[in-house]
């Protein structure tokens, strides 16, 4: 049903843009480190539907941290187990490459998500563009 595919930045720009910040310029959905993220989506027949990048050692010195940011699946194709499976896809290839520690900055809304692979809140609630996110952590 699903395929992992690895991509590039530029192929997820789009739905990173449509589905996160479609009131910004596309150019807002670049984050820092995108040239040297491992950068994932997830295709159902010949569709791009959902989208993940992550950044190993990316902010920390070591390379035993990776960070998942812009998660994002077409709405269209939400709550059908698209961003289960990258994850679930995903998480194996970091621990297999020495990642022993993995986090991202969740949408509050997304957090049940998050908590489902073990992921727990650090910290306190913050706010990006008035939206509220946690931190949140799970070691591997």
């Amino acid at each position: 049903m699903f395929k992992l595919v690895e991509l590039t930045t530029e192929d997820v720009l789009p739905i990173r843009h449509q589905v996160l910040w479609p009131n910004k310029p596309l150019d807002f959905s670049r984050v820092e480190g995108d040239d040297s993220g491992m950068h994932f989506g997830v295709m159902l027949s010949d569709t791009l539907i959902c989208v993940g990048s992550f950044y190993q050692g990316l902010h920390s010195r070591y390379n035993e941290t990776a960070r998942l940011r812009k998660f994002a699946t077409l709405p269209n194709y939400q709550g059908q187990g698209a961003g289960r499976f990258l994850l679930e896809s995903v998480l194996p290839l970091l621990q297999q490459s020495g990642v022993k520690y993995f986090w991202c900055d969740a949408r509050q809304g997304a957090m049940s998500f998050y908590q489902k692979f073990g992921m727990e809140p650090e910290g306190k609630c913050f706010f990006k563009a008035d939206i509220p996110y946690f931190k949140m952590s799970v070691r591997l």
